[in-house]
């Protein structure tokens, strides 16, 4: 089997997640070519687990101070180089195309009739799920921009649909020195600096997009992108403080660290992220920067870890027989293996989706 697989390269979740597939699909056996658009080329790091990868210009969306910037977004997009670039996307020997909310090619795929599979967090806006701040634009956007004849889903919560817990790579615990993990790209740093210099004693690492080296200022410990250390910090902290992105909470929450969510501003994905999080007993919200909402929350003690099968592994293995498990049985059996914090089983109850619900183990959706 030949595989053809589009990755969304605007946020580090999305490469975060097909990095791990990308490992479980090589142990299948599974020939797989990678295309990322969405960013500049010199701007993708840490890229090995996809050997001879390509860049695509792609579509994406531009952020000020923590708010989706419409006007740089229509400004700075180029509809025609998206246009020649699913055109010219050559797909003769591929038996399918996988796309993580990747537009050349998925609408590729389409104009080509190969047959695609969308497998997103994106995906799983499909379904009537929790959400907020969905206008026509995000409706148009979620079910137009990256199209495949199948998706599947990812979500912290099925909420009774053919949805899969998140594809997470393995993370170890290291040894916890109460820091607290910063991760706010959509953020200035400077609006990042200026919060937190207000809690001396609390000692932060903040991984951000501005930061060119290593370096501490106060409390702050500034660090450029970077994989494996992000991973060594997370593993190490007490709490994270983030936007509302899919990848980090999933990995956040396996780790057992509380959450501060911030989401950005106009982005209809991460407000629902932050919403359902919230919902599930999972997270503290603060819609701005606000040092009272920090500090309250610095105070209060983590829920305690959400346990997740290896998704990836079991997909993989899924789309290496040639799918013959319906995906009904793949999402049941798989949800049968998740284990929630007690907290979040009471809150699931009080909003009366526990019907499957016995000792935090989700049974036979």
């Amino acid at each position: 089997m030949r595989i053809l697989y589009g990755v969304q390269g605007t946020g580090n979740g999305h490469i975060s997640r097909c990095r791990t597939m990308a490992g479980a699909l090589a142990r299948q056996g599974v020939e797989v070519d990678f295309l990322f658009s969405g960013r500049a080329p010199e701007a993708y790091f840490d890229m090995t687990a996809f050997g001879a990868y390509r860049t695509a210009n792609g579509l994406t969306f531009h952020s000020h101070d923590g708010r989706v910037d419409l006007g740089q977004t229509l400004c700075r997009s180029r509809p025609w180089q998206l246009v020649q670039d699913v055109r010219s996307l050559a797909l003769a020997g591929y038996d399918r195309v996988i796309t993580d909310f990747e537009p050349v090619t998925a609408w590729a795929a389409r104009l080509q009739k190969v047959p695609s599979l969308g497998i997103s967090h994106q995906a799983c806006f499909a379904y009537p799920i929790p959400r907020r701040g969905e206008d026509w634009a995000a409706r148009l956007i979620m079910r137009r921009y990256a199209p495949a004849s199948q998706s599947i889903g990812l979500h912290w919560f099925h909420f009774g649909h053919p949805i899969l817990p998140p594809i997470i790579d393995p993370l170890q615990p290291g040894t916890e020195d109460d820091s607290i993990l910063v991760y706010l790209p959509f953020e200035s740093l400077a609006a990042v600096r200026t919060v937190l210099a207000r809690f001396g004693s609390q000692r932060f690492v903040c991984f951000h997009p501005e930061v060119r080296e290593t370096h501490l200022e106060g409390n702050l410990l500034c660090q450029p992108l970077g994989r494996e250390a992000f991973k060594r910090a997370l593993g190490s902290c007490r709490g994270v403080i983030s936007n509302a992105g899919f990848e980090l909470a999933s990995e956040a929450l396996t780790l057992g660290k509380k959450l501060l969510l911030k989401p950005l501003l106009g982005q209809f994905e991460q407000a629902s992220n932050a919403m359902t999080l919230e919902m599930l007993g999972l997270a503290e919200v603060m819609p701005l920067l606000e040092a009272n909402r920090i500090r309250d929350w610095l105070e209060q003690d983590a829920v305690g870890a959400v346990s997740y099968p290896d998704v990836a592994a079991e997909l993989a293995s899924w789309l290496a027989s040639g799918e013959r498990e319906p995906l009904s049985w793949l999402v049941s059996r798989l949800w049968n293996r998740v284990c929630f914090p007690e907290a979040t089983c009471d809150r699931l109850t009080e909003l009366g989706l526990a019907d499957n619900l016995k000792c935090g183990l989700l049974l036979n959706i």
